[in-house]
């Protein structure tokens, strides 16, 4: 298994907000197949104000540029996307051709030494 963490903004709208949590509650079922098909395990998004912050926990073999590729064919997985990006805004660090941009991580517990 795999983790990845990712980060996007939100637009700065209360009402906005609260329809994308709202959409959260029960996602499309065919997004959710569509992502247990292809290697997603797990998803989970967190949110602070309007940062976003997606952990998902992918199949070890997940390849991200053949998922993004199998994604942007899919009908209704675009149809899903455009929905959310009436919410949805890049970070200021996200490069023009993100939508989701992939964190590093810079702590591990289960990496230190000591009692």
């Amino acid at each position: 298994m795999n983790r990845q963490c990712m980060a996007l903004d939100l637009k700065d709208d209360p009402a906005l907000i609260a329809e994308y949590e709202r959409l959260h509650q029960h996602i499309w079922p065919q997004i959710s197949a569509h992502l247990r098909q292809h290697g997603v395990l797990d998803m989970q998004i967190w949110r602070l104000g309007t940062r976003l912050f997606m952990v998902m926990d992918t199949a070890s073999d997940f390849n991200a540029k053949a998922f993004a590729r199998i994604s942007a064919s899919d009908p209704q997985v675009q149809e899903w996307e455009a929905l959310m990006w009436r919410f949805q805004q890049r970070t200021p660090w996200t490069l023009p051709d993100e939508k989701w941009a992939p964190m590093s991580q810079i702590f591990s517990l289960s990496h230190q030494t000591g009692p």
